[in-house]
């Protein structure tokens, strides 16, 4: 069994960086048959890039946090991408995100991603498939103590957001290897108790959908379908808010995203103010403020969870500054395609900072506009859909930007209506959270079982 040592002497010439070589966290008490190996001599970096031409449409693909997998980012023509090179996604391929390995941003390629294309900030690898599977590497990444040695081993700014995990230091890392056939069995009981959970996890997700959705077409709130002209359409210039065939084709607007006859329609940024820096100012730097990072806000939930308390002095500069009562809405994919949105309550000192990869939305009434209410409609699986047209940037750095908000219309019901909206809502997401905890926990169970497997403190039957 490999077991970590409570205590070991690290030489000074062992030491590359300030953290502890991965290879004296584990004794030599391997399983029988197992070796440890570096990641780099049962991998190859794949080199091969394409030059970029500018008439041609590539569609970019990143890769997800938190092993959630890779997704069509968007389709690009060549004069848009900002590289002068791409590289083609190789099915099978092991591939991550330099930016967000720390967040678990690592995949294996599936083979419906082939003609598709990554920056050069998505690394990929093809595997020694006589040693080594896509599969098993990609959940020896994932486990948590591989998560904690790959933040440690990041280097950037000191912004965390910033840091890299470089390939040199990827190919470093020595992985626990059992036979070919153990990392079958292995990702046989990964794949079967996945599957297990997958349809649970739909249901949930599919009722928290509807239940928003129901609660605002009760009261005669219609959703617009997103749909796309077909290849040949016209428009009229008047009709046009940005440049671009693509941005074009869809046959809706902003004004018109949101239905309603029976009651008024208004654009957000008449009735709520968009990025606001006002605050209660405080006199002292160590006077405490509420500290929010993009983790902190649940995309389950819609709630800042567990946020951190910081002075003044430290965030006064260089972060997204809110106050009770606001609306905090994540602008990067994917943190906003997952929905993370939330009321800012209870902030120490009335004051909160947080991810510079926020929006903020205050109401300028509170009679006539609920913060819960915006709340609800940027938190609509439709809306976050519709978002994705409007995003700006790239190399899995795409944003939204202020326009959206700007340029959205929303319905105003009176308060009272929407009071009993947010009510409706909420009291459908009680009734299904035991639920979704039941299926966390046995989520948590599978993570933990696999993770012991990989590290060989369990038997593998």
């Amino acid at each position: 069994m490999i077991t970590a040592p409570k205590y070991f002497i690290i030489y000074w010439k062992d030491l590359d960086k300030w953290t502890i070589p991965q290879h004296l966290l584990f004794s030599t008490n391997l399983p029988r048959g197992w070796s440890l190996v570096r990641v780099g001599d049962v991998v190859q970096q794949i080199t091969e890039r394409e030059k970029v031409v500018p008439e041609k449409e590539y569609k970019m693909v990143g890769v997800r946090w938190y092993g959630e997998g890779t997704f069509l980012r968007e389709t690009l023509k060549g004069t848009s991408l900002s590289a002068g090179y791409v590289t083609p996604l190789v099915p099978n391929a092991f591939i991550y995100n330099r930016l967000f390995a720390w967040k678990g941003s690592f995949a294996v390629v599936p083979d419906e991603f082939t003609g598709c294309f990554v920056s050069n900030e998505f690394p990929q690898f093809i595997v020694d498939q006589e040693r080594i599977l896509s599969h098993y590497l990609y959940l020896f990444f994932m486990c948590e103590s591989t998560i904690k040695a790959v933040n440690k081993i990041s280097i950037g700014s000191a912004a965390v957001r910033r840091n890299r995990f470089k390939e040199e230091d990827f190919l470093n890392i020595e992985i626990p290897l059992p036979p070919v056939f153990s990392q079958q069995l292995i990702i046989k009981k990964w794949q079967n108790t996945k599957e297990e959970n997958k349809s649970a996890i739909e249901r949930v997700v599919s009722l928290e959908h509807k239940i928003s959705e129901k609660a605002i077409s009760d009261v005669g709130i219609i959703v617009r379908d997103l749909k796309k002209r077909g290849k040949l359409f016209i428009v009229p210039w008047g009709d046009t808010d940005r440049w671009g065939v693509e941005f074009n084709r869809w046959h809706w607007k902003l004004a018109d995203l949101l239905i309603s006859e029976k009651y008024p329609m208004v654009s957000l940024d008449v009735v709520a103010f968009l990025n606001p820096t006002n605050i209660q100012k405080l006199n002292d730097d160590d006077d405490e403020v509420s500290f929010v990072p993009m983790e902190a806000v649940s995309e389950k939930s819609g709630e800042i969870i567990s946020p951190q308390i910081k002075s003044y002095g430290e965030v006064k500069n260089g972060f997204t500054v809110f106050k009770n009562g606001d609306v905090i809405w994540a602008k990067i994919t994917p943190c906003m395609q997952n929905g993370k949105c939330a009321v800012a309550k209870d902030l120490v000192n009335g004051v909160g900072f947080g991810s510079t990869e926020f929006h903020v939305i205050r109401t300028k009434d509170n009679n006539k506009l609920l913060p819960e209410y915006i709340w609800l409609l940027l938190r609509l699986d439709h809306l976050r859909q519709a978002a994705q047209r409007y995003f700006i940037g790239s190399a899995g750095q795409q944003r939204v930007p202020p326009e959206f908000l700007s340029g959205l219309h929303i319905p105003l019901p009176p308060i009272s209506q929407q009071y009993e909206i947010v009510r409706q809502v909420k009291k459908g997401f009680l009734e299904i959270s035991k639920e979704r905890e039941i299926i966390e926990q046995k989520s948590q169970e599978i993570k933990e079982e696999i993770e012991a497997l990989i590290l060989g403190t369990k038997e593998i039957t």
